[in-house]
This record gives structure tokens, sequence and C-alpha cells, in this order.
């Protein structure tokens, strides 16, 4: 245990000192929500990645292939096709038009893109993001207090309240430049963590059977990629589902202000390679670490969540403590804590900019300077984190048996179905509309929401909505209604070259 502590000191050192090097260079509102958009490739493609995964990919996404078996690559193969769509066709053009709008959130680009003359697109946008990024932080914070229990033996609530305190001090102290440069040490942790722990465990397993051999003797339906059920519907849906999480790294809020952060559009070209990279890598050993585990703790019969824990949460607690030595173990607490707080660091300044700049500032106090608007958003990010905070506390007191993974992606689907296909439609339609980004981004709000509490409920269909998920659906809704919207109702000028 004090081994553990000791090693979770330095790392919790590291962070503060970044925050203390970052805090130099906040001079201005675009230095603290930007870094003054000169950061490079290297950092801004760890920080896009580490805080597009965040301790799903650990906690959830481990378990989920401890679950699913070998059906849980497809969220791999989803997730490396949404990287490379984004970097390789948006992330160039989106910066282009952001730096020519000279806009520092998402709202003031769509704000610009439009040439809206009121603030309604800048009002819905700000309020969704608030919304599911609290969401998305509070299932951060749940993580790092079953992170603490599971890996520590630290009480839950006093895990939460740790990561909360750490996380918060730092990104109170360097804003944005902080958080980017925290992304990228994470994100190297997490990289390197992640890629050697299969192959260790690997080599310390007894290999009398090969790992389909070893699932197939557990249960055979652990082998077939293309889904575990006698019914081929439910598979389709489950592959979509799986696969479709890449949907959210073409235009989610998080990981695209990292775009208008870098310093050119040939960072973006050389970051792509990193950030491909980064995620083929780390996202099939998060996998491969749960069908390990799968075959080493469990047996023919035996109900894996009752070993492995709700969702398979306990993965890679259980694996790191049985096949890595003491000192590696608090390496991989670091790890965990990495991959979560590179994420809660992220959105609480995206929730922050969208109150203080988008809300505050350019709808009630044009006048306000640079200076005082930066000294509020470090207080609206502390009363951010605390919301939060009780929400993740609340979640574990009434759901107890809460899967992590699925409350993770419906923060993530919230952010993504609202803001991905209004970010799609903006760079590649010049038809689009600031009504029909408007339609777009309620439709996606208000499907996340139906398809979750209302669809996965309907007892003909529910069953393969709860394996789709959310965001699917909820994403070709709102870029149909988008379509229509700006079809029936487009801006005058277009009305009249046709």
């Amino acid at each position: 245990m004090i081994t553990k502590i000791f090693v979770l000191a330095i790392y919790v050192a590291i962070l503060f000192l970044i925050g203390i090097l970052a805090s130099r260079r906040v001079k201005s509102m675009s230095d603290y929500y930007l870094g003054g958009k000169k950061m490079g490739f290297w950092a801004v493609a760890f920080s896009a990645r580490a805080t597009g995964e965040s301790g799903w990919l650990l906690i959830g996404l481990t378990g989920m292939g401890a679950i699913a078996g070998y059906s849980g690559y497809w969220v791999v193969a989803g997730e490396l096709l949404g990287v490379f769509l984004s970097w390789q066709f948006m992330a160039r053009k989106f910066k282009r038009k952001s730096d020519e709008y000279k806009a520092i959130t998402i709202p003031d680009y769509l704000q610009s893109h439009f040439k809206s003359s009121t603030n309604s697109l800048r009002i819905i946008s700000a309020s969704v993001l608030v919304v599911f990024v609290v969401i998305y932080v509070a299932s951060q914070m749940d993580v790092t207090g079953i992170a603490f229990e599971s890996m520590l033996g630290i009480d839950y609530r006093i895990g939460v309240l740790v990561g909360f305190s750490i996380v918060l001090i730092y990104i109170f102290i360097g804003g944005f430049v902080a958080a980017v440069w925290s992304d990228m040490f994470q994100g190297i942790l997490m990289f390197f963590g992640l890629v050697l722990l299969p192959i260790v465990v690997w080599f310390s397993m007894d290999h009398g059977a090969g790992i389909t051999e070893g699932l197939n003797a557990i249960d055979p339906t652990l082998t077939q990629i293309m889904g575990r059920s006698d019914d081929g519907w439910m598979n389709l849906f489950t592959i979509l589902g799986f696969s479709m999480i890449g949907l959210g790294f073409l235009g989610s809020p998080q990981v695209y202000v990292r775009f208008m952060s870098i310093k050119s559009e040939h960072e973006i070209v050389k970051g792509k390679w990193v950030a491909l990279l980064f995620t083929l890598l780390t996202d099939a050993a998060a996998v491969t670490i749960g069908i390990l585990a799968r075959i080493y703790f469990t047996s023919e019969g035996q109900d894996p969540e009752a070993v492995l824990g709700t969702g398979g949460e306990d993965v890679l607690s259980m694996i790191t403590n049985e096949f890595l030595p003491t000192i590696l173990v608090a390496i991989f607490i670091a790890i965990v804590l990495s991959a979560i707080m590179s994420t809660i660091d992220s959105l609480l300044i995206l929730a922050s900019s969208a109150i203080t700049r988008d809300f505050y500032q350019k709808i009630f106090r044009p006048d306000l300077k640079d200076e005082d608007l930066t000294k509020l958003s470090r207080i609206v990010t502390v009363i951010m984190a605390m919301v939060a905070l009780g929400i993740a506390v609340l979640l574990y007191n009434l759901y107890p048996d809460r899967q992590i993974f699925w409350i993770m992606i419906f923060g993530w689907s919230g952010i993504a179905a609202t803001f991905c296909p209004v970010i799609i439609l903006s760079l590649f339609w010049k038809g689009y509309t600031e009504k029909g980004a408007i339609a777009s981004m309620i439709t996606g709000f208000a499907s996340v929401i139906l398809f979750k509490f209302v669809v996965s409920n309907l007892e003909s269909v529910g069953a393969y909505f709860v394996e789709l998920d959310v965001l699917a659906p909820s994403f070709a809704l709102a870029m149909i209604v988008g379509y229509i919207v700006s079809k029936a109702f487009p801006n005058k000028k277009i009305k009249e070259m046709v």
C-alpha cells in the first residue's frame, strides 16, 4: 500500500508541476481556452486521443472484452475508422474555418459560420454542452472512485474526492495548456501501459491452449466475431452498436477544440498518424486484456460478472494484481487515473467556456474584459466539477449495479449526437442553414433521451435498440432532420441562386 501511495504521489506532483508551468502561458482568454492556438501535433494528437478515450478505455473496454469476447473488436474497428475520417477529411477544414472566424469555442464557430443575428444557436449549443458534459464528467468521477476502491482498497467516496481535487487544482492553475500538456503525459502512460500489459500477461499464462481454444472451452460464442446471438438481427445491431461509437470522433467539441488549438494545418497531417497508431494499439490491447482475463479467471458455465464485476469493471484490477509486481500495479493505478483525468479536465474547461463566454460574455456582458472572464471561468469550473461530483455519488448510492461502459457512452453519445451532425454538415454542405443546425441539435439531444429511456423499453424492438445503443440512430435522425429543415427553410441567397 505504501508503494502504491508513493507512486501516486509522484504522479500527482508531476500534474501539479505541469499546471504551474502552464500557468505562465495563460495571459488571455484564448490562452486559457485554447493555449493561444500554438499547440504542436504531438501534444494535440495525444491530448485528443486521451480525451476521446477516457476511463472507459481501461475500465469499460477491458470489461467489454471480457464479456463480449472477439466481437468486442468491433469497437476497435469503429473507433479507428472514426479517428481516420476525422483527422483525414474534417480536421483541416475545421481548423481553417475556425481560424477565419477567430473562434475560441464551438458555439463561436457555429455563430460565425451561420452569420447568426440572434443568440438562439449559441444558447442551444452551450446549454446542451453543459448538460451532457456534467453527465459525462460525473461518470468519469464514478470510475475514479471505483479505481481507488478496486485497486487501492480505499473507500469509493474518498477516491472520488481525491480524484476530483487533483484534476481541479491543475486545471484551475493552468487552464487549457495544463489540460493538453497533462493529457500528453497521461496519454503516453496509457499507451505504454495498455500495449505492454497483454504481452506480459500472455507470457505469464499457461499456454496449454491458445486464446481461441481457451475461449471455446468457456463459451464457444465468445469466438464468434459476428456476434454471440442465434438471432442474426440481434448480432447486426450489436455490431453496429459497438462500431458506431466511432461516430463520436466526427465533431465532438472536446476533441475539436484540440484542432482549434493546433498551430497549423500542417501539424494536423503529422498528428493524424500519431492518433491512428494510438487508437489501434490501445483499443485492441484493452479488448485483448479483457479476453485474457476471461480465460484466466472464469470457467465454463460461470457467470463472468459474478467473478469480474458488473460489466467486467474489475478486470484491470484483477489482472494487474495477479500478474504484476506492486510497483507496476501502482503505476497502473496512475495510468487509470490518467485516462479518467485526461477527459475530466477537457470537459470541465469546455463546459466552463460554454457558460462564461457563450452565455455570460456574449449575451449579457459583451463589455467584459478577458482577464475578468478568465477569473470567472475558474470559479465556474469549480462549480461544474462540484455538480458532477454530486451526481457521481448519487449514481453510486442509487445504482450499485450500474454498468460503467454504457453510462459513459450515454454522456459521450449525447454530446456527439448533438454536435457531430452539425459540424459535418457545416463543413461539407453549403446549403446547410442556421434553422437546419438548430433542428439537428435539438433532434440529436432529444433522440438520445428518447432511444435510451423509451425505445429501448419497447416490448417488440427494445432489445435490439439496447444493443444498438443511442448514438447511431440519434446521429442519423439529426442529419436527416437538419437536411429537411435546411431544404424547407433555405437562406435567401441560396434560394435566389436556385
